[in-house]
């Protein structure tokens, strides 16, 4: 393009981003798929129903939610990825495929840093660390001297390798020099089908998961990974009061499009996801899931997300943990 005449570039130049108006004006001129690399009934789905039925409110198309698990979220997401950028097929996932699994899988489907586009967060949450009723253990201590009284130390469960569920429990490990067997799931809903069903005796699961569980007393609160106590559960101490500080982690969910979406597009697309995390049902999800509001421009869930991408590779990195 460099060898065009000058005029010829800025003609081009408008006409491309006309085009890209156009196509924002136009979006969505079909009906959107919003993929969820996870089973039906995980936290994503907490997340991505309520948005799929205010934007198909708003903007008079229907928003279908396709739960793609596998792979720690990779095959989901890796459909997005691959999919036509018109931004009409959508990823609403939790953080494992994007800032976790590059670290974790020897051979990643896609890369996330350059074949997806973030749009925006919905939800952030702290993991809490559950175990069965029949275990016994009330606190941290209780458990880390029943684990050591069993030979082979204790099972625990988490959504999926590479989950922030899972490396969270990684690092509970590093830091107790507890012995524990990783079993993983294909997403919370079957793992936390297991411990409650006394076949796993411990897992961390975000609050969007875990509550009513806690709440019908299925599953009995440990300690919470925020660094402050939640005000859904104001009885069950952080981790830092159970003398853990460095188990401060949140879960977080978020919406990406396949890279090369036009920008103007993605503006909108963030926009009325934004509008639709505004409003009442979406707003009753962030209260009882603990989550502060956390909509925000595409640019700054950009950065947010490449920041993350760092630290968890720390993570995986000091707990050893692989997936393959």
């Amino acid at each position: 393009m460099r060898h065009l005449p000058t005029a010829f570039r800025a003609v081009l130049a408008i006409v491309l981003l006309a085009g890209g108006i156009a196509s924002a004006q136009t979006w969505p001129s079909k009906p959107v798929t919003l993929v969820v690399p996870w089973p039906a009934g995980g936290p994503s789905d907490t997340a991505a129903r309520p948005l799929a039925k205010k934007l198909s409110e708003a903007l008079g198309q229907t928003f279908i939610i396709d739960n793609r698990a596998g792979a720690g979220g990779n095959i989901g997401a890796a459909q997005v990825a691959k999919s036509t950028p018109d931004g009409h097929t959508l990823l609403v996932t939790s953080s494992a495929p994007i800032v976790i699994n590059p670290s974790l899988y020897r051979n990643m489907p896609f890369d996330p840093a350059k074949d997806l586009a973030p749009i925006t967060n919905l939800l952030r949450v702290p993991l809490v660390l559950v175990v069965h009723p029949s275990i016994g253990a009330r606190t941290v201590k209780e458990l880390l001297a029943l684990i050591q009284s069993r030979p082979g130390g204790m099972t625990y469960a988490s959504s999926g390798n590479g989950t922030p569920q899972h490396l969270t429990a990684e690092l509970f490990k590093t830091h107790t020099k507890a012995t524990l067997t990783h079993v993983p799931y294909k997403g919370s809903a079957p793992a936390i089908a297991d411990l409650i069903g006394g076949h796993v005796p411990m897992m961390f699961d975000s609050t969007v998961a875990i509550m009513p569980h806690i709440k019908s007393g299925k599953a009995i609160p440990i300690a919470i990974t925020s660094a402050r106590r939640s005000p859904l559960l104001p009885g069950v101490p952080t981790f830092a009061e159970s003398s853990l500080p460095a188990l401060e982690s949140y879960a977080w969910y978020g919406l990406f499009a396949p890279a090369g979406v036009p920008k103007a597009t993605l503006m909108r697309i963030n926009t009325e996801a934004l509008k639709a995390m505004q409003q009442p049902e979406f707003q009753k999800v962030l209260a009882d899931t603990g989550s502060d509001y956390v909509g925000d421009t595409a640019e700054h869930f950009s950065a947010f997300v490449a920041a993350e991408a760092v630290k968890w590779a720390a993570v995986v990195k000091e707990s050893g943990a692989t997936a393959d």
